[in-house]
């Protein structure tokens, strides 16, 4: 099954411009498009996996997966072949042979947290179950990112204040390595992520009075994210007080129970 330029062109964000620039044969991209849906079964039992694997770990309140759409696949491509030429030279082109290890998010699964001090053990679960090739967490300014600094991760700053830590874990499902993409986020930044994210997918600019309250909205996330973790903490702190009042009383009771029965 091939994809018709024209008809293509309608529905992506993209115009004939970007392929013209870039020099690309929409021939070579129909290979591409065709290989991709040869292995969408296999990529979708490696989705389902992964998913399945992180599903296991206690702190993980929810996981979702998903396999590439095949269109977005080629648009990526497309608005991706001058970024690669300006890295690898003018005569690159993505093929058959390169695309797999060029696109990263081919497989991408996210995992959400509740609070975000459970992060770093999720992280050394991802760390010491796939090869992870490269972490890279997105900060809004002004956030800590001490402890990224100190595990060595790149950190991205971004304005529109998206906070997620992205993992690329590399396997191979077939004779061919893949690369997958594990997003793992608080739930309060899933909330903001996907707002933002369908903001960002309906409007080529976003009006500036969204972009206001996107800002506005962002802070109280982040604020959630804290008070979550204060709670978090004031739990803990209540109940290691409750368990040892408890055995303070237990200790008073047998001491009480022992006097009495010494008086008889």
């Amino acid at each position: 099954m091939n994809i018709k330029q024209e008809d293509f062109l309608k529905k992506a964000h993209i115009t004939k411009a970007h392929i013209i620039k870039g020099e690309i044969d929409w021939e070579v991209l129909n290979e591409i498009y065709r290989d991709f849906n040869s292995y969408r079964n296999s990529y979708e039992s490696q989705a389902g996996f992964i998913a399945d694997t992180l599903r296991t770990h206690k702190k993980i309140h929810s996981v979702k997966s998903r396999v590439k759409e095949s269109d977005r696949l080629i648009e990526k491509i497309i608005r991706k072949t001058s970024e690669r030429k300006d890295k690898y030279g003018s005569e690159f082109q993505f093929t058959t042979e390169n695309y797999k290890e060029e696109i990263n998010d081919l497989i991408g699964v996210r995992a959400i947290h509740i609070f975000k001090e459970d992060w770093e053990d999720i992280h050394n679960f991802i760390c010491s179950t796939w090869k992870v090739i490269e972490i890279t967490a997105n900060v809004r300014e002004g956030d800590d990112t001490k402890r990224f600094e100190e595990l060595n991760i790149q950190i991205h700053s971004r304005k529109s204040g998206y906070r997620s830590v992205h993992y690329l874990i590399e396997f191979f499902p077939t004779s061919q390595k893949v690369i997958a993409e594990i997003q793992v986020r608080t739930i309060f930044e899933e909330g903001y992520g996907e707002i933002d994210h369908q903001l960002r997918y309906s409007h080529n600019e976003i009006p500036e009075v969204l972009a206001l309250n996107l800002l506005l909205f962002n802070r109280i996330a982040g604020s959630s994210d804290e008070m979550a973790s204060l709670i978090n903490l004031l739990n803990r702190n209540w109940t290691e007080m409750e368990a040892k009042y408890e055995k303070i009383i237990e200790i008073k009771d047998k001491e009480i129970k022992e006097l009495k029965g010494g008086l008889k």
